[in-house]
Order: structure tokens, then sequence, then C-alpha cells
């Protein structure tokens, strides 16, 4: 057997050659002689996740020049940095692209020791991947080779294109302007007067009514702000802004927060945090900005600990970037201002006896939580307000960063509120501290509830077979979700019928598919469920929840160049697929099938919230475990 790999990290399969071809972004068609290792990051992994949460750890408490990295980043007595950086929040999905191919040179690793392979090529155009591959080669006593491939056109604007060649510093300072310029407006709103409990949240998925109305309605909260009002709480709900279409601009920003405070019951109050920005505000986070840069170059020698445990892998090419962001640039810039401002905001407030806020584990969130134990609040209640993906890093930390250690311990909530049966089991096998939690209904998820349990029947030689298509927000995923449906449609039912709904950020033309005779019915999510007898879904889309929920069966595609981020990975009625054979074998069995087995449960669906209401009764009355 040839002792030759070649990495291929592109679509497609490499030339035929004296070499064992490796898929890097593809699944293949599982051949004996291929490898691919999007394919092996899933088989195995449970291991790869575990060891990856670990040497997060491990990079957290190693020592340089004689001190604890954590302890390093130390910004207020008890509180470190660290836990706001990119790296230690692990969000693989949006911000930090790196994470899957570490999974994937772990995997590489092990098969090449096995296999006793002298040699790789790697056939890429990603530069920090091939300093990475060069550096393990000559680690391993392999002999490399680069073969650059043709490089993408990039699609940016040319400003952003000079806007990320500067250098950190300036990219920091030109953020901080222009965030302070535009959110200036949102300045000296009104916080907290006599609220007893604080709420914090996105000023996004706002009830389309309350727009108009200007009473309050948020689709994070649903139901629990009726609850909150016939109780007649006190309560002041901070609002982070982000700008989309239905708010469009902070001056409009600022006149639905007004609306809300005119038109809402009495006793509650709302503001934004940047209702905080002072020129006082701004030369802090300056302050601490400088700080950090000034560590950062102290810690000058942090590389060399980018190594796994037992690897010979060098991890730092593909996180310097984001180690430097975080420390040195608009990151860092824009934690410092975060910080800064729920100092300020959560510090003016009175006594409050319970805080809650929308949990994903992000940077300000680490923040917010060290503010709150600052000023002495009660009772702090993280909630995870969608679901929890096996793949998405951002809410699993290695166990030992559960055990309290006294100094700049990783910053937590008193009380995590879950979702559901699907959500407990994802934290119960994560090791979190059950003692912590507790089960509440899906405030985001409560129509559910009105919708049927299992499909109806139907005489399937009466009625055409209905596919109900679930676009994604990403344009390429769209593009190669479709082309595989098209190429699978001829292998299907001449009779399947095809009902699209696109995402809002990414709609999908019915011209674009002739073939296909696609409807587009523009009606709700819900009432689409009613007529459709299979969901086809990309692997990210929330969508597929709503359809397991109501009984139907949904089929999946798997990207090679991310990791399965399907909220329904592990459960029944999901399959997932690879390519355009597996999607149309996946289709045709589901729609030939009369029976499907039972859903198992996935959320608290109760509009009575009889959950939430004794969770609010008991943790109001506990005092904080800090």
């Amino acid at each position: 057997m040839t002792k030759t790999w070649i990495i291929w990290d592109t679509e497609g399969l490499p030339p035929e050659g004296k070499w064992i071809p490796v898929l890097w972004r593809s699944y293949g068609d599982n051949a004996d002689s291929t490898y691919s290792l999007p394919r092996l990051v899933e088989q195995r992994a449970d291991v790869l996740k575990k060891r990856y949460l670990a040497w997060i750890y491990d990079l957290g408490e190693s020592h340089v020049n004689g001190k604890r990295l954590i302890d390093h980043l130390e910004l207020r007595p008890g509180f470190s940095y660290w836990w706001m950086t990119l790296i230690s929040e692990k969000c693989n999905a949006y911000k930090s692209f790196h994470v899957i191919h570490v999974f994937k040179l772990l995997v590489l690793e092990e098969l090449v020791a096995a296999h006793q392979v002298t040699r790789i090529i790697l056939a890429s155009r990603n530069k920090a991947l091939v300093k990475t591959f060069r550096s393990w080669c000559h680690r391993a006593g392999l002999a490399f080779e680069w073969r650059p491939l043709e490089k993408q056109v990039e699609s940016d604007h040319w400003i952003k294109r000079v806007y990320r060649s500067l250098p950190n510093l300036i990219q920091a300072f030109i953020t901080l302007v222009h965030y302070v310029w535009k959110r200036w407006p949102l300045r000296k709103q009104t916080v907290g007067g006599g609220s007893e409990m604080t709420f914090v949240d996105y000023l996004i998925h706002l009830d389309q009514k309350a727009l108009t109305t200007g009473k309050f309605a948020s689709n994070f909260w649903t139901d629990l702000i009726d609850v909150l009002d016939q109780s007649g709480s006190k309560v002041n709900w901070l609002h982070h802004y982000i700008q989309h279409n239905a708010v469009a601009s902070t001056k409009e920003a600022r006149n639905v927060i007004a609306r809300f405070n005119q038109c809402g019951v009495k006793g509650q109050s709302h503001s934004c945090l940047d209702s905080a920005l002072s020129i006082s505000a701004v030369f802090a986070s300056l302050s601490d900005y400088s700080r950090l840069v000034w560590i950062s170059r102290w810690l000058a020698g942090i590389n060399t600990h980018f190594c796994p445990t037992g690897s010979k892998l060098d991890l730092w090419p593909l996180f310097k970037q984001e180690w430097f962001n975080s420390m040195r640039g608009p990151v860092a810039i824009l934690n410092c201002l975060c910080l800064n401002l729920f100092e300020r905001t959560i510090g003016n407030l009175p006594p409050q006896k319970l805080g809650v806020y929308l949990q994903e584990n992000q940077g300000w969130e680490m923040g917010f939580i060290h503010a709150w134990r600052a000023a002495g609040h009660g009772t702090l209640i993280g909630v995870p307000h969608s679901t929890i993906r096996y793949w998405d890093l951002r809410y699993f930390f290695d166990p030992r960063s559960y055990r309290p250690t006294g100094k700049n311990a990783l910053p937590l909530p008193d009380r995590v509120v879950l979702n559901g049966p699907a959500a407990m089991k994802c934290y119960q096998e994560s090791a979190y501290p059950m003692d912590q939690i507790m089960e509440a209904e899906a405030l985001r998820y409560l129509y559910l509830a009105d919708m049927k349990e299992k499909r109806a029947k139907k005489p399937k030689a009466l009625m055409s077979r209905r596919v109900l298509i679930l676009g994604d927000y990403s344009a390429p995923i769209t593009r190669q979700q479709m082309q595989w449906l098209t190429a699978a449609a001829s292998l299907l039912p001449a009779d399947t019928c095809y009902i699209i709904k696109s995402h809002p950020n990414c709609p999908v033309k019915e011209s674009d598919y002739p073939s296909l005779h696609l409807q587009d019915l523009s009606l709700p999510l819900a009432d689409l469920l009613h007529q459709c007898d299979v969901v086809y879904s990309s692997n990210i889309t929330s969508g597929a929840v709503d359809a397991y929920c109501a009984g139907i069966p949904v089929v999946s595609m798997l990207d090679g160049n991310a990791l399965n981020l399907s909220p329904l990975r592990g459960l029944r009625n999901v399959t997932y697929v690879t390519n355009h054979k597996e999607l149309a074998q996946a289709l045709r069995s589901v729609l030939e099938c009369d029976d499907i087995d039972k859903v198992e449960p996935y959320f608290c669906l109760d509009r009575k919230m009889p959950r939430w209401k004794k969770c609010l009764e008991s943790v109001s009355a506990d005092p904080p475990l800090n």
C-alpha cells in the first residue's frame, strides 16, 4: 500500500495518482479506497468533542511566565477576561470557523499513525491550514508538499477588504468610533426605576403587533410576559439592540422603547444596554483595552501552548487571528465596552431579587454575570431560548470547569432553565451540575402545543406526495440543497409535489428550478407542515424542529465543510444525507411508508406555564449560590 496521502480541501474527488485520497470537505461515496474526514469526525464525535473541550480548559490553565493564562487576564477582581475571548467562547457556527479543522486534524493524525503514512500532499487554498500541516509534518517526521488550489474570487466590498488588512489596533479604533457614533442616540434612557427583577434579551424577534401598538410582546418570552403582568411583578427589561429590518436604526429603536414604556404595565420599564453610553464609559473601555494590549505583549510566548495533549499538532496558525482579535482587535474593544456598560447599568439598579437572561454563553454574558455579582443582586437565571445542538460548543465545557476554584472561575448563573427533555439530556451528558438545572416550558415554541402530534393519515394512492423544503440562511448552502433535490427528483415518483419555504435572507426563485415545479404558498410554517409528508432541510435550519415535534419525518443534508449542527442529531425520524442519491433514497423511503415511529419528547409545551410559575416562585425565595 502506498505511503502517500493527498488531502483534498475542495469539493469533488482528487485526480488519480499514486496516493490515497483523503476528502477534507466532502463525505464522498463511502468507498473503501477513500477516507472522508467529515464522515470520520461524525463517527468519533464523542471522543473528539471531549478532547477539544479538554484542550480549551488546559489552554486556560496553562502557565505562561509562571502564571495561569486565566490569571494573567484578570480584568476585575475575581473576573478573568479569558471567558470573553473567542477561543473560550467556542462559537464554531458563526465566529470560530477553524474549530472543525481541529477535529479533522485530530482524526487525520490518528489515521496517519495507524497506517504508517510517510508523505502528505495538501491541496488547499487555506494558508492557515497549510502552516498547520507543514508544522505537524515536520514534528511527525512526514514529508510534506503543498499544492495550491485556484483562489476564489472575493465577493466582499473593497472597503471591507481594506479594513481587514489594517493592523488590529486601527481596526479596534475604527470599530469603537463607528459603534459610539451609531449608538449615541440610545444613551440616557431611564433604567430600572423601582424594579425588583431584570430580564436581559435582544431587541429582535418582536411580535409585529408590538411595533405598531407599543405593547411589549417578544417571541423570546411569549406567554411569560403575561404571567409577569398578571402577577404585578416590577420588571426592568434590558435589551441589546441589533440592527434588523423591523427596527432598522437606533432612532427607530429609541422610539420603539419609548412606546413600550408609554404603553406598558405600571412598574415595568424598558431600556437598551447602550443607555449607559457616555464619554466616561468610552474612556474606561479604552483603559481596559490598553491593559489587554499590554498583557498580550507580555504573553508573547502563548503560541507554544496551542498543542493538544498527546498530539504533535500546533494549532496556533488556526487560532492566531482569533487570539489577537480578542486581545487587540475589534472583539477586544467591544468586549471592554460591553463590560463597562453592564457595570454602569447593573450597578445603578436598585437591589434586584432576580435576574433572567438569554443564555448562549457568549462573551458579553460573562461580563454581565460579573457585573451582576459585583453589584450584589439576587438569584441569576440563564435561559437557553432555542435548541441545544450537539456540536454548538458554546453550551459545553470540560467538566473540570464546573469545579469551583475560588479565583477567576467560569462565570455561571445560579440556575439554568432548560426547555425540555432534549436540552436536559444534553446538559446531563455534559456533566453540568444537575442541582443547578430546572426544566420549564419552551417559551419560543409554545405554538407547537397547538399542532397535532402526528401527521394526518391519507391514502397514498389518492393524493400526491408532498415534500416541504426549508431553505437555509446561506446562499451557497441553499444552492447546494436545491441542486441535490433537482438531481434526486428524477429518481422519485412523478407525482411528487415540492413546496418551498425560503429563509427570509435567501429567497429561492421558482423559475431557477423549472423541473421541480416548485410551489411557494407564502403561508406560516405551522400551516405548511399540515400539508406535507416529509420535510427536507439544510443542516442547521431550526424549522426542522417544528416538523419533528409535529410528527413529520425530516431529511437533512450534511455539509462536509461544517459540523452537523442539526438540533435533531441522534433522534428517530431524522435521516441525514450526504449526496443526491442518498437524498432520493431517503425521500422515497419516507413517501412510500404509511407509518412512522413515535417522536421522542423534545420540548415542554403547556400554555398554562406551570413549570415557569413554579420556577419563578422558588428561585425568588432562594438565596444566590455565589
